[in-house]
């Protein structure tokens, strides 16, 4: 089995990128801007899905949209180690953690959090908490988001509230 990564040249970059910029754009309106034909572009990306480059197709939705329509940061300060395996177990029984990772520094993880309001905010942090594990937690609410274009600016999952047709599990 070869290990070596993929080859990812220029004309792979300028896909990922085209596909990034609108994840709609066909093979043909690609090709047109790299230089290909829509089949080569048709053939790298399909490269790209396979080797792992590429890992889905989403919309990105206005999270106030959806209901959401407070935000934080929560810092997660754990009782000894705590594995990453048992955090993200934890994160998963939570729909409002829309993002989370494991962090330098003093916090163990921090969580990216949507709610309705904040008193639903309040509740989603008050469930977090009772993991026996955790320690304590701080919180950054979000007021604005300066570049409101990022991924972060919006949804990439429909959030609390939002129809259970929409939001399998």
């Amino acid at each position: 089995m070869d290990s070596r990564p993929a080859p990812f040249d220029d004309l792979d970059r300028a896909i990922v990128t085209a596909l990034m910029a609108n994840a709609r754009s066909s093979f043909a309106e690609i090709g047109a801007a790299v230089g290909l034909s829509a089949t080569a572009v048709k053939r790298r990306v399909d490269r790209l899905r396979e080797t792992g480059v590429i890992t889905g197709f989403s919309a990105t939705v206005r999270p106030s949209a959806l209901g959401w329509r407070t935000e934080a940061y929560v810092e997660v300060y754990c009782e000894g180690a705590a594995p990453p395996r048992r955090l993200a177990e934890v994160v998963r029984n939570h729909p409002e953690i829309v993002a989370a990772m494991t962090v330098t520094g003093g916090a163990d993880a921090l969580l990216h959090v949507r709610a309705r309001d904040v008193q639903h905010f309040e509740e989603v942090l008050e469930r977090i908490r009772t993991e026996p594990f955790i320690r304590k937690t701080v919180s950054c609410m979000v007021l604005s988001h300066l570049l409101p274009e990022s991924p972060e600016a919006g949804a990439s999952r429909p959030g609390p509230g939002a129809d259970d047709a929409a939001n399998p599990r």
